[in-house]
């Protein structure tokens, strides 16, 4: 039966080829030959680039209709071949067969295109997508906006309970205060003068946490060594932890150091520690390592950048959080502690600083698990050591003004805090100058006036701290400047200060003030 169907489709005999009708006329037959090549290359074409669409977008839902469109045209590219081969050779069965396959691809086809015709038509078109999108979009920008709004509400309202707080115990003191000194009773008032202190100090925590969550506190970075800071806060770890929890260190970091604030990099790590102290009531292991990591990108964090890391990885064997609240414990003023024992500001605070630093932060945790933070911080190559020196005698003074020709400049546009400042200047024997903002400490600065210290706040209104600073110092390279801040925006987020230059966070005491500018006089550092 085979050798048949072979026969019939390749025998020739009997049969004359295409050519012959033509009378073999070279004009037509070279019209027939060349049309036919030129529609065969395009039908065959034409499949190609239905199998590309067809595979590398996976998401159509035509794709059945694709694969049968490309086999109908791809057949009738074939039959055009035989058309091309039959001007010569009459192998007319072959053609007959394909063009009996052709005709059932093109009904198959034909039958599928009216039954999908409906959905073809209910696609929508290029405008009905265009307002879709646009909906699709107002609806998402409402939904960010209700997100925002309630976020703002629960950090405001963690803001308003919280101040509120600090200012009953503020204002309630004062008015023990002003009630013991009406009853002639002035030995009486320290507990609600501690009372005052205690709660200026949450005060000013608080608003040191909400900076750092919002990436705008103002960080004095320098160079450290990771290992070195984890060894040295292990002892007041330990008193953190007590003696039921078992603190590890296993520092692994060697080739790399870091560069960010010291100070707040040790808040982090307390705070960490005592979110994991929190969650082993019954005791269990702390564990806090080091290492030296290379990244690379990963689609789960957008925002990591590929490179050297610092790794600081902080470990519990406590109860774990569940899913629903991993995903919002960097919210600020959300806590899992009872009332009265958290802010809600402590993750918060740390995923602000690593932020700020340029690292990132990550938590993992699951109920019964236990938790790990890791904190990634940018590595570098520890700088070499500077060669060391005889630092030569200073001389110290009793009175640090007292053994000076010049003055203290005060710039500070609130007038209540300058009152404070230029007295405590006075009682250490200073001689001040006072200026209300910084176009008036410039002018006292070009004057010529002999001055032997600059304190003037960052966020002066028109020329602010910063700029006069840098004016200072082009006029008078030598001249000590303390810079006083609050908060003064992204100017001051990261501070590159001088070898003369100080900075002092407010609020502080007087006792801070007088301490850095004594400081300041006998040329010491004072962190």
């Amino acid at each position: 039966m085979l050798s048949a169907l072979s026969e019939w489709l390749f025998d020739t005999s009997g049969l004359s080829p295409h050519g012959y009708c033509l009378l073999w006329e070279p004009g037509l037959i070279g019209l027939y030959a060349v049309s036919d090549t030129i529609i065969a290359l395009a039908y065959f074409s034409i499949p190609l680039t239905l199998v590309i669409v067809g595979k590398r977008r996976g998401d159509l839902i035509f794709r059945p209709l694709l694969w049968l469109f490309a086999a109908f045209i791809m057949l009738c590219g074939t039959t055009h071949w035989l058309d091309l081969f039959t001007l010569w050779t009459p192998l007319y069965g072959l053609q007959g067969l394909v063009k009996a396959a052709t005709a059932i691809a093109s009904i198959a086809t034909a039958v599928a295109l009216w039954w999908t015709l409906p959905h073809f038509l209910a696609l929508p078109s290029v405008e009905q997508l265009r307002r879709a999108n646009a909906a699709l979009l107002a609806s998402e920008e409402r939904l960010a906006h209700a997100q925002k709004m309630e976020a703002l509400g629960q950090l405001t309202g963690g803001i308003a309970h919280d101040f509120n707080n600090v200012l009953q115990v503020i204002v309630g003191s004062l008015n023990v205060i002003e009630r013991q000194i009406a009853l002639g009773r002035a030995n009486a008032i320290d507990r609600p003068l501690a009372a005052i202190r205690k709660a200026s100090d949450t005060a000013s925590s608080l608003t040191n946490r909400m900076l750092a969550f919002s990436r705008r506190q103002t960080l004095l970075p320098r160079e450290i060594d990771p290992n070195k800071l984890v060894a040295g806060m292990e002892e007041m770890l330990r008193r953190t932890l007590g003696p039921e929890i078992d603190l590890d260190l296993r520092l692994g970091c060697s080739r790399w150091s870091v560069t960010c604030d010291p100070s707040q990099l040790e808040s982090a790590l307390l705070n960490l520690a005592i979110n994991a102290r929190d969650a082993m009531p019954q005791g269990g292991v702390l564990r806090i390592t080091t290492a030296d990591r290379t990244l690379t990108t990963e689609a789960s964090d957008s925002d990591m950048q590929p490179g050297d890391y610092v790794e600081i990885e902080v470990t519990d064997s406590g109860v774990g959080i569940s899913h629903d609240l991993l995903i919002r414990v960097f919210e600020p003023f959300f806590t899992t502690k009872p009332t009265g024992q958290g802010t809600g500001l402590g993750l918060s605070q740390v995923y602000g600083f690593v932020k700020q630093s340029g690292g990132h932060v990550r938590i993992e945790s699951a109920p019964g698990e236990g938790t790990r933070a890791r904190i990634y911080l940018p590595g570098r190559a520890p700088a070499p050591s500077p060669a060391v020196h005889d630092q030569p005698t200073v001389a110290h003074f009793s009175s640090p003004c007292a053994a000076h020709r010049g003055k203290t400049l005060v710039v500070e546009d609130q007038e209540e805090v300058r009152s404070q400042i230029v007295s405590t200047l006075t009682e250490m024997g200073c001689n001040t100058i006072e200026a209300g903002d910084g176009t008036a400490g410039l002018k006292v600065i070009e004057s010529g006036e002999p001055l032997d210290l600059l304190i003037s706040d960052v966020g002066l209104p028109g020329l602010n701290g910063l700029q006069l600073a840098d004016a200072a110092r082009v006029a008078r390279p030598d001249l000590p400047i303390l810079l006083i801040t609050g908060y003064a925006g992204k100017a001051a987020e990261t501070l590159q200060l001088a070898q003369n230059m100080e900075l002092l966070r407010k609020p502080f005491t007087l006792d801070e003030l007088a301490e850095r500018v004594q400081a300041m006089f006998k040329g010491t550092d004072v962190q």
